[in-house]
């Protein structure tokens, strides 16, 4: 990738990853056909689709985007090495547990940005009547007959723990109630499509979500919300090269905080229905402002990192602050080695800027430190190349293709592993 490139045209954001897998994983609640649209066509997706089928399930999908799913049949375990590839496989407990009487799920693997508890899934499902064993390497959740509903009090708005516990609760006899319920988007999606099969799920996009349970679910026809984190990075992107971009399938209702910190750091932005338009002159200086994240409604942690690598580009010194992962800093040490001035003390980092990047060899952790290796060598003067890219796949429909179209340099390789550096497999 060569960097320098000003970015100007249009791009269209894909359907949203994180609803999608849930969405996908809430097919195993009934036998009969669950046909989606705007899936996005990436990695992690298409293992999901895998594990559907390893569970006993089918998947037709026709590489547009529509993906139809049934599971007449359904076993009660999640291969292991399956499990171990996606973190998200963790919201496959409830439907599970639901559906068959019995979960077993290898503890998940995926991006290691952090402690992603287990803990409030499982004493969810306690107090529905589960009894759940847990090993070293391995989630048992079993129940007795029907799960019951109940009241559960999540002590942090955990998304998966939230999707997870309200699939399984729409199978539960009776009345269940979760507190502190997550708020994002893409569970509000999952409500939606909850309520399309049959389910009664009241207070989606609130922190109080009531379910209320026993009824048969049904198959139907649902579309996947747009992604606004990839909205999002695409935002930012064009914030930190410069020039003038426009977002289609934008849901601007969904990036209100990040957007007021574009705004904010010195970025013109034109929101209008489901377009957002992102300019900057190249001669407009940045302003550094201090972010932190929470969870939604507030900065979404999975634009932390794009959001850093702009501050790279601004004047100034701020504070980025990251509350929901431990371990999320990990691309500043790869953005220092392109030539930022970030320094890291506990989850608040110091970036000071701006900083004229140089292109190096990178590599990437996860998902979204791709996209921020991808703003900074937008950014940098030279070439960079950026190892582990698989990561971008697994969260990003077509990315090197949607840049290029707006007028970056660069373009993808065969994978060169450099001594001393291991590439993972996908």
């Amino acid at each position: 990738m060569t960097g320098g490139h000003r970015l100007r045209g249009r791009v269209q954001v894909a359907g949203s990853k994180n609803a999608a897998l849930a969405i996908m994983a809430a097919s195993l609640l009934t036998p009969e056909p669950l046909h989606l649209r705007n899936v996005p066509r990436i990695l992690d997706t298409a293992l999901m689709a895998e594990i559907v089928q390893a569970v006993g399930g089918r998947s037709k999908h026709d590489g547009e985007g529509r993906i139809t799913l049934q599971a007449t049949q359904v076993t009660d375990r999640v291969p292991a090495q399956m499990a171990q590839r996606m973190r998200a496989s963790i919201v496959l407990l409830g439907p599970l547990l639901a559906r068959t009487g019995e979960g077993r799920l290898t503890r998940p693997g995926g991006d290691q940005i952090g402690a992603r508890r287990v803990e409030q899934h499982l004493r969810g499902f306690r107090a529905m009547g589960a009894q759940v064993e847990e090993t070293e390497h391995e989630i048992i959740a079993r129940s007795q007959g029907r799960l019951r509903g109940a009241r559960i009090v999540l002590d942090l708005p955990t998304v998966t723990g939230t999707e997870s516990l309200v699939m399984a609760a729409t199978l539960a006899e009776g009345r269940t109630e979760i507190f502190n319920a997550a708020r994002e988007p893409h569970v509000q999606d999952l409500c939606r499509l909850l309520n399309k099969m049959g389910a009664d799920v009241r207070g989606a996009g609130t922190d109080q979500i009531v379910i209320y349970g026993g009824r048969r679910l049904r198959g139907t026809d649902h579309q996947i919300v747009p992604d606004y984190l990839e909205a999002g990075t695409y935002a930012i992107a064009a914030a930190a090269a410069g020039g003038d971009v426009t977002i289609e399938e934008c849901p601007n209702e969904d990036l209100q905080q990040a957007l007021l910190k574009l705004e904010e750091v010195g970025v013109q932005l034109e929101q209008r229905n489901r377009t957002l338009r992102v300019r900057r002159d190249p001669g407009r200086t940045l302003q550094a402002v201090d972010m932190g994240t929470w969870v939604h409604p507030g900065f979404p942690t999975d634009l932390q990192a794009q959001y850093m690598a702009l501050m790279t580009q601004a004047q100034g010194s701020c504070v980025i602050s990251e509350y929901i992962f431990e371990n999320r800093f990990q691309h500043a040490t790869e953005l220092n080695r392109m030539g930022a001035s970030i320094e890291i003390n506990g989850r608040d980092a110091l970036v000071t800027g701006p900083r004229q990047l140089q292109g190096a060899t990178v590599g990437v952790s996860d998902i979204r430190s791709g996209a921020a290796l991808v703003i900074a060598a937008l950014c940098a003067h030279g070439v960079s190349a950026i190892e582990q890219a698989w990561h971008l796949d697994r969260g990003y429909e077509d990315l090197v293709e949607k840049f290029v179209a707006l007028g970056a340099d660069l373009e993808r390789r065969p994978a060169a592993v450099p001594a001393g550096r291991r590439v993972e497999p996908a």
